[in-house]
């Protein structure tokens, strides 16, 4: 009888689960299998013919000029964007979460905001910010500089940074949340058993609240490490990976390597390229982050 119960207990929960495992598999497991697979063919996309080819398209990667740069360009703007959106996430996160601050709620919808806006439409207001009569050379002209005399989207030392500074604006508000919550989350008679032994603001910080956050420290660059390698929108919108490659990544390259250059297998290669290196350098900051975490 139990044998039964068991029995018909898993059918009605395969049947329940079924609509989501269907879409999974068709949608998510099937892409991920074959994609892997065609990374060793020479498959186009445009001709259900191929042939196999093994690490060739791994090996062309790492021969291939635009990749390398493509690398280098999201190895860049990896490292330097993550410090700055989280060390000002953090900051903004602390100063709402103070006693004294009013209107809390509106300082979270503000700063929330662009994290709900389209990157295509933010990415095209910005565009018009770093034209050359927008608001980044009337700032050098006020402050007595020399503005440039084109786009800061067209000059190869500017483009890329100028992408970056755009993206910590728009991410920096999602993280503030985050962070939020992770605040809020602390007990406040650890603040004030603390304060009755006498601990100032230095040590309330650093003996409560950043051990006590770290879990989420380490949640914040885990995802805003995966984002940033993952980096597409801006520069499509923006720069297109110009000028002369400056701001070319690793997904729109792949972008323009699969479905402009219809080489299939080798955009398949440079994205499980990209999984791997993603995938250790997570591993690395699970390693230093998540031992003093837990």
């Amino acid at each position: 009888m139990g044998k039964k119960r068991k029995i018909r207990y898993n059918f009605e929960t395969l049947l329940l689960l079924s609509p989501f495992l269907i879409i999974f598999l068709i949608f998510g497991a099937f892409p991920i299998i074959f994609s892997f697979f065609i990374s060793f063919t020479d498959y186009s996309g445009l001709s259900p013919k191929f042939s196999l080819v093994g690490l060739t398209n791994y090996i062309h990667a790492f021969k291939d000029s635009i990749f390398l740069t493509a690398l280098k360009n999201t190895f860049i703007f990896v490292i330097g964007t993550i410090p700055f959106t989280t060390v000002f996430a953090l900051l903004l996160a602390l100063i709402i979460n103070s006693r004294f601050l009013p209107l809390k709620d509106v300082f979270k919808a503000g700063f929330f905001l662009p994290s709900v806006i389209s990157t295509v439409v933010i990415s095209t207001m910005w565009m018009y910010l770093y034209s050359a009569d927008g608001f980044f050379n009337k700032m050098l002209e006020l402050f007595g500089s020399q503005p440039l005399p084109t786009s800061w989207l067209a000059h190869v030392k500017t483009a890329l940074l100028s992408i970056m500074i755009m993206d910590v604006w728009a991410a920096v508000g999602y993280y503030t949340i985050l962070f939020l919550a992770g605040l809020q989350s602390i007990p406040e008679e650890l603040y004030e058993a603390a304060r009755i032994d006498g601990a100032d603001r230095k040590a309330l910080f650093s003996k409560i609240t950043m051990p006590l956050l770290k879990p989420t420290l380490y949640f914040v660059i885990a995802i805003n490490t995966i984002r940033s390698f993952q980096i597409f929108s801006e520069v499509f919108t923006m720069t297109g990976g110009g000028p002369m490659n400056s701001t070319q990544t690793i997904v729109h390259y792949l972008y323009i390597v699969g479905f402009r250059n219809f080489e299939m297998g080798y955009a398949s290669a440079i994205g499980y390229i990209l999984v791997f290196i993603v995938l250790i350098i997570t591993l690395i900051q699970g390693r230093l982050l998540r031992s003093e975490a837990i």
